[in-house]
């Protein structure tokens, strides 16, 4: 593994559909922003010789041509496919952004690929997000390995960077997160830096240099074996610590010589089963070079190190009402069973959906049922349709590479699926089948928009469902108590993201308004009121009084309508025509224009009139006297609260529980979890944590998360409800 006695050129050119699952492996890399997953991709595609020394794909753009906001924006905002060729495997790269709001693609990248490749910079460290990550893919068995990236800088120091790995990522298991190479430092320059130039082989004890740009094999001097032999030794203890013969390591300590063939596999084997996370360097190919330092050990690590396709079990699958089903692992003969892991549009062909296979084999312009995925409440509608699919495709870049098939295992990307989204299920139309899906993170950040003139609109409802088709981690709300349009982002960038979309990609312009919290109103003590509509207009008139008592009632009660008239004083009929008038009032506020509730409305008496009386005359009256008697009351103004539940770590727990107080929170209590972090339960305002997801990751440096769920509206300090009032009476 990256120890080969003779490097090899690869297999060059595209990568093409695979014709077994064992020739596939599909690696997601991970990292926080600026870490260099996408430079990485580029070396390796280069180095694999999928593009030229210019960067070039053969038939035009670069590997890197993914998304004109990227471009605008200089960072990832979406996942992005690499197919290359090395060794006569398939290597499906998959990029993923490294900024925390466009978590929903990383764990899109998760569910497509079997191993992970953790992309880390030497000059930067781990941040928590990407350890949060670690744990994420450790919680599933992912297999793992370690890239550093950025050597090149006059800070990088390799040797402690995979230290801090070590802590970082090996848990109570330090020694299974080692390197497997050694840094070849060049000639020591003016500033005193020495560059990194090539690396040793610590199992081979070879000298792989690329100061020349291409890979050179060369044997150590006796100089440098002593400075070999300790970290070799740790290593070998390592791997020899995960092999499946348990009789290896008391032959090792007894001075037995392993051999460096039963070594590689064991590590291969240790690698492959998510026990072992070696550590490897690389940058990329320097002007006119073609293979970039480490390039060819990180392709050498996933193609015989990482599992095929077949180790992996496919999600849990049942019958569209819900039945278990059974499948083989991997079967490309067995029923067709696909995930679509990205949606994406584009100006030529309309949407394209990227589609992991785990069971059956995917044929262009073959007819498919598409299964729903249970969004309902983001704004995706579940789906249970047949479609027929358009053309297969491998992307690179902005080409599409033609496909006849894509079997188990593989990734392709899908035309014409007008009804599939993110999530959805493809299988056989005469055997329609439901994968359970991955865990969407749920967006918090709230975003109110209204379009910006009226051809826009006419548009805005199109765009925003084109919109959230592609994203599920976006949620699409139209409140019915603001009347506002409320898209959920997870961060500022996703939201940034989402309106460039709108404008560049769908043609509409919206503006961004405040959001409002859905505020509501009831009585603080008992009032009465009288309603009385009495008009003479000469022909026929309108004539309805009625008298109501109001109380308050405990929180959820709704409105209550009470008729206690006696004596036929407001005629039978009539009596709906209040409580309906009353309603209706309610529904419109009586103080700052907010519903009205929790509330007893009793009418105790009232007075008609033979010939002018009316439906319409008590309604008007009901609600007359419903306003009359809020008059003389104390109006509270409730607002809604939400139980927030913090996972924080513990370094950050006092400034988190000190910032929810000054958002009038109460704490409820705090709990131990695993991984040296706390679970803070709290009850906040919401009106106090509309940008707490902004906040609360800029308070924690990006390592904490929280949930919010609706408890219960409860009356609003006067201080603030008068501030509430004084802008609804200015706005009117």
């Amino acid at each position: 593994m990256g120890d080969k006695a003779n490097a090899h050129p690869g297999a060059a050119g595209r990568a093409t559909a695979a014709d077994h699952p064992a020739s596939v492996r599909n690696v997601v890399l991970v990292g926080h922003s600026g870490s260099g997953k996408t430079t990485l991709v580029e070396a390796l595609a280069l180095t694999a010789g999928a593009v030229n020394r210019a960067g070039r794909v053969e038939d035009g753009g670069t590997v890197s041509d993914y998304d004109e906001i990227e471009h605008r924006q200089q960072r990832s905002v979406q996942l992005s496919l690499v197919p290359v060729e090395w060794d006569g495997i398939k290597v499906n790269l998959l990029d993923t952004p490294g900024y925390a709001d466009f978590v929903g693609e990383l764990r899109a990248g998760l569910r497509a690929a079997d191993a992970a490749l953790f992309v880390v910079s030497a000059s930067d460290g781990v941040d928590g997000s990407t350890r949060m990550v670690w744990e994420e893919c450790a919680a599933v068995g992912m297999p793992r390995a370690i890239v550093v990236t950025h050597l090149e800088s006059a800070r990088a120091d390799y040797e402690e960077m995979t230290r801090i790995c070590a802590e970082a990522f090996g848990g109570d298991d330090p020694d299974a997160v080692l390197p497997l190479y050694l840094p070849l430092h060049g000639p020591q320059g003016a500033d005193g830096h020495a560059p990194v130039t090539g690396l040793i082989g610590l199992l081979s004890q070879k000298l792989f240099e690329y100061a020349t740009g291409e890979r050179k094999e060369s044997e150590p001097s006796e100089d440098q074996l002593p400075g070999i032999e300790e970290a070799r030794n740790r290593l070998i203890e390592g791997i020899i610590a995960e092999s499946e013969d348990e009789t290896l390591m008391d032959r090792y300590l007894g001075g037995e010589q392993v051999d460096v063939k039963t070594l590689i596999e064991d590590l291969e084997r240790a690698v492959a089963r998510g026990t072992f996370f070696p550590v490897v360097a690389a940058a990329p190919a320097t002007d006119g070079a073609r293979q970039g330092l480490g390039t060819v050990e990180v392709l050498e690590l996933i193609t015989r190190g990482f599992p095929t396709p077949l180790e992996r079990r496919a999600p849990t699958v049942t019958t569209v009402d819900g039945k278990p089903r059974e499948l083989k692992l991997c079967d490309p003969n067995g029923p067709l069973v696909a995930e679509v892991v990205k949606t994406a549009s584009d100006p030529y062909v309309g949407r394209v959906s990227l589609v992991r296979v785990f069971s059956g084999t995917l044929r262009p312009d073959e007819t498919v049922h598409v299964s729903g995925h249970g969004l309902e409440d983001r704004g995706h509608e579940d789906h249970d349709v047949d479609e027929r699919i358009g053309a297969l495709s491998a992307p690179f870049g902005k080409q599409q590479r033609t496909l006849s098939h894509c079997i188990a295992g593989d990734l392709a990307c899908v035309a014409k699926l007008s009804r599939a989204e993110t999530g959805d299920t493809l299988s056989a139309k005469d055997d329609p089948l439901l994968m359970e899906p991955w865990q969407m993170p749920d967006p918090l950040l709230p975003l109110a928009i209204q379009a910006h003139s009226k051809p826009d609109e006419d548009k805005l409802s199109q765009g925003l469902a084109r919109l959230v088709a592609e994203d599920p981690t976006m949620r699409l709300e139209q409140n019915q108590s603001t009347h506002q349009v409320v898209l959920w982002a997870l961060g500022e960038a996703h939201a940034d993201v989402a309106l460039e979309r709108l404008r560049s990609r769908y043609g509409v312009q919206v503006d961004v308004v405040p959001h409002k919290v859905s505020l509501r109103e009831t009585f603080a003590d008992r009032s009465a009121g009288r309603g009385r509509h009495v008009k003479q207009s000469g022909g026929h008139g309108q004539y309805a009084i009625c008298e109501i008592e109001v109380e308050p009632l405990p929180g959820g009660s709704g409105i209550e309508f009470v008729d206690k008239v006696v004596g036929g004083a407001v005629p039978r009929q009539f009596i709906p025509s209040v409580e309906k008038g009353v309603r209706a009032q309610a529904a419109r506020g009586v103080a700052a224009g907010h519903p009205l509730v929790d509330i007893r409305v009793t009418l105790l008496d009232g007075k008609a009139h033979s010939v002018d009386s009316s439906d319409a005359a008590f309604q008007t009256a009901g609600a007359l006297a419903l306003r009359e008697a809020a008059a003389d009351a104390k109006i509270h103004l409730l607002e809604p609260v939400a139980e927030v539940s913090v996972l924080v770590g513990d370094d950050y727990v006092g400034a988190v529980m000190s910032d929810l107080s000054g958002r009038r929170g109460r704490v409820l209590g705090t709990e131990q979890t695993s991984g040296g972090r706390t679970l803070i339960k709290a009850e906040v305002p919401e009106i106090e944590i509309g940008r707490y997801a902004v906040d609360l990751r800029s308070l924690s440096h990006g390592t904490a998360r929280f949930n919010r769920s609706y408890a219960r509206h409860e009356p609003m300090p006067p201080q603030i409800a008068e501030r509430i009032r004084a802008e609804a009476r200015n706005a009117s």
